[in-house]
């Protein structure tokens, strides 16, 4: 199971598609959730924590607004922990929160530079633009590994080591 940051970050389209296929979706939905439900703010979702400020400097400077430094805080996390991305160019806003384009340059760079397997489409404008869209995601998500891989390479190499030992058991 491969841990898949999508873009735009709160795109509900995308998070089910990354499900459906096995992986985890690294989406702002679930850091939002976090957030409002953790008992160290007083009146969420409008009160920050005095790390959330710290998080946020670490991906921007303090001259960037601070809108920007508020949603890397959320983002820059996810981010770090991508295994591979999604990013959707030039999305409606009604196809997930586009937010500040500054933010959404200084993600799509991050993302970029961490050099993770990445699928750059570009949102679908008719049908049959869509079931491309929805095929090219599918087969991009089928090249990821899966979690069962891991376990059966783990499984196979202690099968392996059993063998190895039932050998040298009929040695002695």
């Amino acid at each position: 199971m491969a841990k898949v940051f999508i873009y735009p970050v709160n795109s509900l389209i995308l998070a089910d598609l990354v499900e459906r296929y096995g992986h985890k979706p690294l989406a702002v939905m679930n850091q939002v959730r976090e957030k409002v439900t953790n008992i160290s703010l007083d009146s969420p979702p409008v009160n920050i924590t005095p790390e959330d400020p710290k998080i946020g400097l670490r991906y921007a400077a303090v001259e960037v607004p601070p809108g920007v430094r508020g949603r890397m805080a959320l983002i820059g996390p996810l981010i770090e922990e991508t295994e591979a991305a999604i990013i959707v160019e030039n999305p409606p806003t009604n196809f997930g929160c586009v937010g500040c384009n500054r933010t959404n340059e200084l993600m799509k760079y991050l993302v970029r530079e961490k050099e993770v397997p990445t699928l750059e489409v570009v949102y679908p404008e008719s049908e049959e633009d869509a079931r491309e869209f929805v095929y090219k995601i599918a087969a991009f998500l089928e090249s990821l590994p899966k979690e069962k891989d891991k376990v059966g390479e783990k499984k196979g190499e202690e099968k392996v080591e059993e063998e190895k030992a039932e050998g040298q058991e009929e040695e002695q």
